[in-house]
């Protein structure tokens, strides 16, 4: 069993960065890829930002290409999101997941866990 717990959301204007942290409990997080999905009001959950267990592959959406980077601890069991430049459309409810295969996070496909969220807002 995985518990995600993520923190770091809030209201910025756009232009602004923020950091989002995912804290995972277990001590297999070494052993499940992890990612950042986003959830905009009236729209559907999709993939922003995915890494390997290692962290040695990292997948972006193209949206946020350029502009977030995702990292992980896999000491202090954490994740993490630093978003740069922040844009109106980056408004979301930010998701952090676990599974144990790279591709069913791509796919998000039968996701092992989920976090229950942080809400992101950027004003323009």
């Amino acid at each position: 069993q995985v518990q995600l717990v993520e923190s770091g959301g809030g209201l910025v204007q756009a232009g602004d960065s923020l950091s989002l942290s995912c804290a995972a409990s277990g001590r297999t997080f070494s052993t499940y890829a992890m990612g950042w999905f986003r959830q905009a009001p009236g729209k559907e959950r999709k993939f922003v930002a995915l890494i390997t267990e290692s962290g040695g592959v990292k997948l972006y959406a193209d949206p946020v290409k350029g502009r977030f980077t995702i990292s992980r601890d896999n000491v202090k069991n954490t994740v993490n999101l630093q978003m740069n430049n922040l844009r109106p459309e980056d408004t979301a409810v930010y998701y952090c997941a676990a599974d144990r295969s790279f591709g069913d996070l791509v796919r998000a496909l039968g996701v092992e866990y989920w976090g229950k969220g942080t809400l992101v807002t950027v004003s323009s």
